[in-house]
């Protein structure tokens, strides 16, 4: 089973054991990290599962597409790393991501 690192805004870190096939969303709040509010249940609609990807797993999370740039375009603190994280399908190639979360969620 694949895992994944994340890294709370104050520093904490989590590594979990990561389901592949699902979102990283729920992957994250299946293990009870803190940081991920996910208000719209993964709709895509509210971006409180916002998280910031380590650049050199960037490439493997994907890019937005329209509906989640919108979404995202909401973030003050959006970064050129930044997804939502019901948007990305977990894979076993993830295995070892790094990812961090923002300060708050909107």
């Amino acid at each position: 089973m694949p895992t994944i690192t994340v890294i709370e805004h104050n520093g904490q870190d989590h590594t979990i054991e990561v389901q592949s096939g699902i979102s990283l969303m729920e992957n994250v709040l299946s293990n009870s990290v803190p940081g991920i509010d996910a208000d719209c249940g993964g709709a895509c609609a509210c971006g409180t599962c916002h998280c910031f990807i380590a650049e050199d797993w960037s490439e493997l999370a994907g890019t937005a597409d329209p509906m989640e740039e919108s979404m995202l375009g909401m973030r003050p603190d959006r970064t050129e790393t930044s997804r939502l994280s019901c948007q990305i399908q977990v894979s076993d190639a993830m295995d070892g991501m790094v990812i961090r979360l923002p300060e708050y969620q909107m």
